[in-house]
C-alpha cells in the first residue's frame, strides 16, 4: 500500500513538474505578489457567476495552445507554445507576453473531457470576458461568434459535442485595440501618459455548465424600499406552458417571502421591516429562484439581493443631493482602473482582487468608481458583501471631440459624429454590460461617457440608460459635455477640489467632483519603468504628498455644506508610468498609512443635511 501511494505521489509530481515547465511567468517587470501564488494548473477557480449559481460545472481555465497568425487565416493545427488563461497574451502571466495587433489573429487551442455530473445535460460554453471579435469552433465545427471585450458570453454546445472521449476547443480572435471602432477602455497600440498595454484575448475564466433543457438564463432583482419589495424577473429558455418560476427570500435560515409566477412576469416578494443593505451595514437576503413543472422542479439557481435605494432629493436649501435609503450620505472614494502589472486586466487571484476592494474600505472610502473598465463578477459581488458603492463607467472608444473643464465654461462642447458602425458597437455593449451587471446592488450610478471621449447624441444615450435602469442614477457625461436630463453634474479638476456653482446647477443636478487630486509619489523598486514616470504633482516623500491631501479633505469638507454629494479621488493603483496612486502598481507599498486615511475621511461623512420629504 505504501509503495502504491508513494508512485501514485511521484506521478503527481511529474505532471505538476510538467505543468511548471510549460509555463512561467514573463520577466522584465514588477509584479505583485500575488503573482507567484498564481497556480498554472487551476487558475482563478472560483465560481464565475455568483449573482446565479449551480452546482454542476466545470472550469477551462489551465494552459491551452496558443498562436499568432496573419489576420486572413482560415484555421490552425500548428502551435506556437502554451499560454496561460484567463490572462491575456500581451500579459506577464499569460507566461507569453507577445504583441498581435490588427493585423494578426490570436488562435486558442484545448482537449477537455466532460465531468461525470455533466453529462447527458445541455452543456453551455461561457466566456466571461474574451476581447474582442470571437469564434469559437467544438471539434471543428463552428459554435458561434462574439463581438465584445467586456460582457460575458455563451454558446450551448451540446449537438458538437462527441458522445464520449476527449473534446477539443478551438478559438480564432482578433482586437485592433485603438485602431477599430469598438469600445475598448484605455488600451493603446503605443503605450504612453494615461494610455496602457493592449489586451488581447480571453481575459476572464472560461468554463462550462451543465443545464436542463428548459433552465433559468437571467434573474433580473429591483428593489423597492418605500413599498418594501423586491421585484424579480426570471428569464427561462424553452419554458413550457403552464411551467411556474418560484422564488423564496431568505434571511439565513429564515424564509422571509415566497411567490409564484409565470417565467418573464415580475414576480414581487414582500420584505416586511427589510434590512437595509448600506455602506456600514451591507446586509443581503439570500434568493432560491427554480422552475417548476406540474408540481416538480425542473431547474434551481441560487442567487441573492438587497434592499437599498439610490436618489436625488433636495436639501432644505434647494440644492439636489445624492441620497442612499432617502438619506444624504456623501459618496468619496478613488478612480479605480482595475489593472495589474502582472495580469494587465486579470487580478493574479481572487486574494488579489479583493485586496484592493478591502483596503479601499480600509481606508475609509465608500465608493468606487470604476473608470473606464468592467470586472469580472467576483469583483461587483465583494462590493456587495463588503458595503461598497460603485459608479460604473462605460469603456469608451472612438475618441476625438473636445471639452472644455474649466469652471467657467464647464460642459461646453460638441458631441461627436460618429459612424453608424461605431455607434452600434457602443449601444450593442453599453446594452449588454448594463444587463450582466444589473443585479449587485453595490452598482449606484451609470457612466456612458467620460470627458468626451466619443461622446456622442448625449440626450439620447442618457435617456436610454435612464429607462434601461430606473432604479439607479445616470451620470451621463463625468467632466464631458452634461445634459441636464441625467441626475448629476460632473467636474474634473487637477490637482485641488472644486464643484460646480450650485447658483447655476444646484436646484436641478446633484453636485460631484467627478475626478481630482493625481498627487504622485514614484517608489524606487516598484514601478513600471525607471525614468519619465509622472502624475498631475508629484512629490519627494510622502508625508508631503499626505500634508498636500490633507489640505484637499479639508476644501473637500467645507465644500460638502455648499452643495457637493460626491467626489472621486485619483486614484486607487499606480498604473503603468503613472505613479498617483495610494499603492504602487505592485500594491507592495501602501504609499501612507492606511489608519491616517481613515481618520482623515472620517469629517466627509458627519454632515447633518435635511431632505425635505
Amino acid at each position: 500500500m505504501r509503495k502504491i501511494f508513494a508512485l501514485a505521489l511521484a506521478a503527481i509530481f511529474l505532471v505538476q513538474t510538467s505543468i511548471a515547465q510549460e509555463w512561467k511567468r514573463v520577466p522584465g517587470k514588477i509584479a505583485s505578489e500575488w503573482a507567484d501564488k498564481v497556480n498554472p494548473e487551476n487558475p482563478l477557480p472560483e465560481y464565475p457567476r455568483p449573482q446565479m449559481e449551480r452546482k454542476n460545472w466545470m472550469s477551462l481555465n489551465g494552459l491551452w495552445n496558443y498562436a499568432i497568425t496573419p489576420k486572413d487565416a482560415q484555421n490552425q493545427s500548428t502551435w506556437d507554445g502554451k499560454i496561460l488563461v484567463p490572462f491575456a497574451v500581451e500579459s506577464s502571466l499569460s507566461g507569453v507576453g507577445k504583441t498581435v495587433g490588427k493585423d494578426n489573429t490570436l488562435w486558442y487551442n484545448r482537449k477537455f473531457t466532460l465531468n461525470k455530473e455533466l453529462r447527458g445535460k445541455k452543456i453551455l460554453l461561457h466566456f466571461q470576458a474574451v476581447d474582442w471579435r470571437t469564434n469559437v469552433f467544438i471539434n471543428g465545427k463552428p459554435a458561434g461568434t462574439h463581438e465584445g471585450g467586456f460582457d460575458p458570453f455563451s454558446f450551448e454546445i451540446t449537438p458538437l459535442l462527441k458522445k464520449t472521449g476527449e473534446q477539443e476547443i478551438t478559438l480564432s480572435v482578433w482586437d485592433p485595440t485603438d485602431e477599430g471602432p469598438q469600445p475598448r477602455g484605455k488600451q493603446v497600440v503605443k503605450p504612453e501618459s494615461i494610455w496602457y498595454t493592449p489586451v488581447t484575448g480571453i481575459w476572464q475564466t472560461v468554463w462550462l455548465e451543465a443545464v436542463p433543457e428548459s433552465h433559468i438564463e437571467y434573474i433580473k432583482p429591483t428593489p423597492d424600499i418605500d413599498n418594501q419589495q423586491i421585484i424579480i424577473n426570471t428569464t427561462v429558455v424553452n419554458a413550457k406552458t403552464g411551467d411556474k418560476v418560484s422564488v423564496s427570500a431568505w434571511d439565513g435560515s429564515n424564509k422571509v417571502a415566497e411567490v409564484e409566477s409565470a417565467p418573464r412576469e415580475d414576480a414581487t416578494l414582500k420584505i416586511e421591516n427589510p434590512k437595509l443593505w448600506s455602506t456600514d451595514n451591507p446586509f443581503l437576503y439570500e434568493l432560491k429562484v427554480s422552475v417548476t413543472r406540474n408540481g416538480k422542479n425542473v431547474d434551481e439557481v441560487k442567487s441573492y439581493f438587497a434592499m437599498r435605494k439610490i436618489s436625488v432629493g433636495t436639501d432644505d436649501k434647494g440644492i439636489k443631493r445624492l441620497l442612499l435609503n432617502n438619506k444624504f450620505v456623501f459618496q468619496y472614494g478613488p478612480l479605480d482602473q482595475g489593472w495589474w502589472p502582472d495580469g494587465l486586466y486579470t487580478p493574479p487571484t481572487e486574494e488579489a482582487m479583493i485586496y484592493d476592494i478591502d483596503k479601499t474600505k480600509e481606508m475609509g472610502f465608500n465608493m468606487i468608481r470604476k473608470h473606464i473598465k468592467v470586472e469580472p463578477a467576483r469583483w461587483y459581488h465583494h462590493c456587495d458583501k463588503v458595503g461598497m458603492l460603485i459608479w460604473q463607467d462605460m469603456p469608451s472608444g472612438d475618441l476625438g471631440n473636445a471639452w472644455d473643464s474649466r469652471p467657467a465654461v464647464y460642459g461646453k462642447g460638441n458631441d461627436r459624429q460618429r459612424s453608424e458602425e461605431s455607434e452600434k458597437y457602443y449601444r450593442k455593449d453599453w446594452n449588454a454590460i448594463i444587463d450582466a451587471l444589473y443585479p449587485f446592488a453595490s452598482i449606484v450610478v451609470w457612466i456612458p461617457f467620460n470627458e468626451g471621449w466619443g461622446q456622442f447624441k448625449t440626450n439620447e444615450i442618457a435617456e436610454w440608460t435612464r429607462k434601461k435602469d430606473p432604479s439607479r442614477l445616470v451620470n451621463s457625461a463625468s467632466g464631458g459635455n452634461f445634459t441636464y436630463t441625467d441626475h448629476i453634474i460632473d467636474m474634473h479638476n487637477y490637482p485641488e477640489p472644486v464643484m460646480p456653482d450650485p447658483q447655476f446647477f444646484g436646484d436641478k443636478l446633484a453636485i460631484v467632483l467627478g475626478e481630482y487630486g493625481g498627487l504622485g509619489l514614484p517608489v524606487t523598486g516598484h514601478v513600471w519603468q525607471e525614468k519619465d514616470n509622472w502624475g498631475y504633482q508629484s512629490f519627494k516623500t510622502a508625508d508631503d504628498l499626505f500634508k498636500k491631501y490633507t489640505v484637499f479633505i479639508d476644501t473637500l469638507n467645507n465644500l460638502i455644506d455648499k452643495g457637493l454629494s460626491a467626489a472621486v479621488y485619483t486614484q486607487t493603483t499606480d498604473v503603468e508610468v503613472e505613479i498617483n496612486g495610494l499603492m504602487t502598481y505592485d500594491r507592495k507599498v501602501i504609499k501612507n498609512p492606511v489608519e491616517k486615511f481613515n481618520a482623515l475621511h472620517r469629517k466627509l461623512y458627519s454632515h447633518n443635511i435635511n431632505i425635505k420629504k
